[in-house]
């Protein structure tokens, strides 16, 4: 089933798929999509429950939408993405890289369901074609969100691939973090955050504007530190 819009009425989003010639991307369809539903209307009410905390000059650059910005942010953050995007992003699309495997279908088809559009593919699989759906996305106006350290992992360590995306495209990239007040942690290769229901999230943020000339294998460290501040554990 489709997202609702901001008028209640429904709509489908539409699909960026990074494909090639000799690797199959996973979809889920039909009635896998309509179980996902109550879990996607479920993750909608946890996320408007939270309370952000924002400074207001970081509000200001969240709010900021007269240009593409590239969300970069640990992935075991990820929760608070959609969240984030419809109280201070709305009105701009914003797509996300996922995973061609089967995991990655469930992971597309519930991201649909939360008005997020889908480039799928991962530094594993279809890193270049996946790249370039992402720069084809921001260049049609699209937010995008890219975790530099999924979808496997290592924790923490950030792959120059975003840096390499946001730089083919001259994107700003929104550096975003944030600390759980109260939260429970998953058992997964990031240890995933799931903040409790009504509880404070305190939202940071830096923007770092794009420089054509810095080289994404340098500049990813320099980005790794600073968001490493904006996500202290």
């Amino acid at each position: 089933m489709p997202p609702l819009g901001r008028s209640g009425r429904e709509h489908t989003p539409r699909f960026i798929f990074a494909m090639s010639a000799d690797t199959s991307i996973h979809v889920i369809s039909g009635w896998r999509r309509v179980v996902l539903w109550p879990l996607a209307l479920l993750t909608r009410a946890w996320g408007a429950s939270l309370r952000f905390e924002v400074s207001r000059d970081e509000r200001a650059l969240l709010e900021k939408r007269d240009q593409p910005v590239a969300f970069v942010l640990w992935h075991n953050r990820l929760f608070i993405t959609p969240e984030i995007h419809r109280r201070y992003r709305h009105g701009r699309p914003l797509c996300a890289l996922i995973s061609a495997s089967r995991d990655g279908a469930w992971l597309a088809a519930f991201f649909s369901l939360l008005g997020i559009q889908a480039v799928r593919g991962s530094s594993s699989r279809l890193g270049r074609p996946a790249a370039s759906g992402l720069v084809e996305a921001i260049r049609a106006g699209h937010d995008a969100g890219i975790t530099p350290d999924g979808p496997r992992g290592p924790c923490y360590t950030f792959k120059p691939g975003a840096a390499a995306v946001t730089r083919a495209t001259a994107t700003p990239i929104l550096l975003l973090g944030c600390r759980y007040h109260a939260a429970w942690r998953l058992g997964s290769w990031d240890r995933f955050y799931l903040p409790w229901p009504f509880s404070r999230v305190h939202v940071r943020c830096a923007l770092v504007l794009p420089d054509p000339a810095a080289e994404p294998d340098a500049t990813a460290p320099l980005l790794a530190a600073r968001l490493r501040e904006l996500s202290p554990d």
